[in-house]
């Protein structure tokens, strides 16, 4: 049995980047990267709607209860 070494981050970026093209093109291959990034901001965007409907001392209070219980 052999021990392989993992790819470093930047090459593992090159090699996935050049399958995605060789395979879809790469037109498709920009597309297919570009959901991925949407998909991040979307996430943010939940996270701060969530925050601005937020009650601080509510909030805080539900998460330390164990806390200061104690």
């Amino acid at each position: 049995m052999t021990t392989k070494a993992l790819l470093t981050e930047e090459q593992l970026v090159q090699r996935a980047t050049q399958v995605l093209i060789a395979n879809l093109g790469l037109v498709e291959a920009t597309r297919f990267l570009a959901l991925t990034s949407r998909g991040r901001v979307e996430s943010v965007e939940r996270h701060r709607t969530w925050q601005e409907t937020l009650e601080k001392d509510e909030f805080f209070d539900q998460v330390f209860s164990d806390i200061r219980r104690a």
